[in-house]
């Protein structure tokens, strides 16, 4: 399990520009939430093959402020398999565009399940998950 949980950590890159910016300049943490759940999402189904559902989020931690001229790395990463539910970490790093520091300034949890054709949760078969390449 341990090595299908690394093969399906999700990685995106997003530059911020300014149509991105809440009115105090910084990054709108409602386009965060959007690529968090997008990445997370992307996991969770690489690693199940199902189709899977947001439940909730929990322990959104909005760490630093994100500038205009920044390219930010979204990095999402199984941190649990249940029967039904699958927990995804994601953090977010930023990093200037023309500097070379790099630090994370967001991180949280995203918690899926698998629904069945009447969308109700069905039980994950967690013996036939296995990685494909894409």
């Amino acid at each position: 399990m341990e090595e299908l949980i690394e093969k399906s950590t999700t990685r995106q890159f997003k530059a911020v520009f300014p149509c991105m910016l809440n009115a105090n300049k910084t990054l709108f943490g409602g386009e965060v939430l959007k690529w968090m759940d997008e990445v997370a999402y992307i996991t969770a189904t690489r690693i199940t093959h199902e189709r899977m559902f947001t439940v909730y989020a929990e322990k959104i931690k909005f760490l630093k402020a994100v500038h205009p001229d920044t390219i930010c790395e979204i990095i999402g990463k199984v941190e649990k398999v249940k029967m039904i539910r699958v927990f995804v970490k994601v953090e977010i790093y930023a990093e200037e565009m023309y500097r070379t520091n790099r630090e994370k300034v967001i991180e949280g949890t995203f918690v899926f399940a698998a629904l069945d054709e009447n969308n109700k949760p069905k039980q994950l078969n967690l013996n036939k998950m296995q990685f494909s390449s894409i």
